[in-house]
C-alpha cells in the first residue's frame, strides 16, 4: 500500500533534506511535488489544498527557518500533518454498554463486509478475550447467509442462522435475545450491500438501526475506489449515524487515497484496516503508523506486535 506515494514523496523530500537551509523558493518547488503526489495518489482535492496549506504556514514558520536542520524539520512537519489528516490517534472501537454490544456494517455491494464481520469477530476474540455472535441481514444475495457461516466456522465464532424469506429487522431481534440468553459481549450484524441512491435499500437500514441501536455503525470501503471511498462514506454518513469506517483491501491499493481523504472528508475515524484476504489480516489504524509508511521509514511498532502475537516468548 502506498507505494507510489512513497516513491513521489521520498525523491521530493530527499532534495529538500539535504538543504541546509530552507528558503520560501525551495520550500515552493517542494510542496509542488507533494500536491502532485498526493493528488497522483487519488486523495480528494480538498484534502489536498487544505494538506499543503497547513504545511506552508508551518514550514515558514520560524522554528524551522531557525532549526539546526531545516530539511529533517520540514519532514516532521508533512508527517505530523499526515498523521492529523487520518486522525491523529488510533479510535478503538467503543463497546462500553450494557452486553451485547452490538456492532451494524454498512456498505456498498462487494466492499468486503461479510469477510470483514468475521475478521472482526476473530479480532474481538483473540485480542479483546470478548464472546461473540455474528448474524446476516443480509437477505438479497442468496449466499450470503452460507457464506458468514462458513466464514463464521472458520474463526470459531457464535453463528446465528437465518434466511432469505425473514425481514432483517426480525433477523437482528432475533439474534439479539439469542444473544442476550447466551450472555455475549458483542453481537455483529451484517446487511446487504447497497447504493446511497437507493431509497428503499437505506430506508431498510434506518429501521434496522432504529430497531437495534447499536453502539458501533461501522462503514465497510474499498481502498481501491480511492477518493470515491470518501464520497460514498459521506453520502452513507448522511443517512446513518456512523461511527467509524473500516478500510478493505489495502494490500491491493499501491496509491492510498482513500486512507487520507476519508477521515477529513467524513469526519468519521478509520477503525480498522483490511490487508488481505485472510482472517487475521485486520489491523487497528493508526494514523502515526501509516504515516511512517507513506514516507518510507517504515512501520517498526505493528511489526513488534505481530511478532509478539505469533512468537513465543
Amino acid at each position: 500500500m502506498f507505494e507510489n506515494l512513497t516513491d513521489r514523496l521520498g525523491s521530493s523530500l530527499k532534495n529538500l533534506a539535504g538543504q541546509g537551509a530552507l528558503t520560501e523558493d525551495n520550500i515552493r518547488d517542494t510542496l509542488r511535488e507533494v500536491r502532485k503526489a498526493l493528488l497522483e495518489a487519488d486523495v480528494a482535492l480538498p484534502v489536498v489544498k487544505e494538506f499543503v496549506e497547513q504545511v506552508k504556514e508551518k514550514a515558514l514558520g520560524q522554528e524551522v527557518l531557525k532549526s539546526l536542520n531545516p530539511g529533517q524539520a520540514f519532514v516532521k512537519i508533512v508527517n505530523d500533518e499526515l498523521v492529523h489528516t487520518m486522525g491523529d490517534a488510533n479510535d478503538a472501537l467503543n463497546l462500553a454498554t450494557k452486553p451485547p454490544a452490538i456492532i451494524l456494517m454498512a456498505g456498498l455491494q462487494g466492499a468486503g463486509k461479510t469477510t470483514s464481520v468475521a475478521k472482526l469477530a476473530r479480532f474481538l476474540q483473540e485480542r479483546e478475550k470478548k464472546k461473540v455472535m455474528v448474524v446476516s441481514a443480509d437477505v438479497y444475495r442468496p449466499a450470503a447467509i452460507e457464506q458468514l457461516k462458513t466464514l463464521a466456522g472458520e474463526v470459531e465464532t457464535n453463528f446465528f442462522p437465518s434466511t432469505g424469506d425473514q425481514d432483517p429487522v426480525d433477523i437482528a431481534n432475533g439474534a439479539l435475545e439469542e444473544a442476550r440468553r447466551r450472555y455475549m459481549d458483542v453481537l455483529i450484524v451484517d446487511t446487504a450491500g447497497r447504493l446511497h441512491v437507493d431509497e428503499d435499500m437505506m430506508s431498510e437500514i434506518k429501521r434496522l438501526h432504529g430497531a437495534i441501536s447499536p453502539v458501533e455503525t461501522l462503514f465497510v470501503v474499498d481502498a481501491m475506489t480511492g477518493q470515491d471511498a470518501a464520497n460514498t462514506a459521506q453520502a452513507f454518513n448522511e443517512a446513518l449515524p456512523l461511527t467509524g469506517v473500516i478500510l478493505t483491501k489495502a494490500d491491493g491499493d499501491s496509491r492510498g487515497g482513500a486512507a487520507l481523504s476519508v477521515r477529513h472528508l467524513t469526519g468519521k475515524p478509520i477503525k480498522f484496516i483490511g490487508m488481505g484476504e485472510k482472517t487475521d489480516a485486520l489491523e487497528p489504524f493508526h494514523p502515526d503508523r501509516i504515516a511512517s509508511r507513506i514516507l518510507g521509514m517504515g512501520d517498526v511498532l505493528s511489526l513488534v506486535e505481530e511478532a509478539e502475537r505469533k512468537l513465543d516468548k
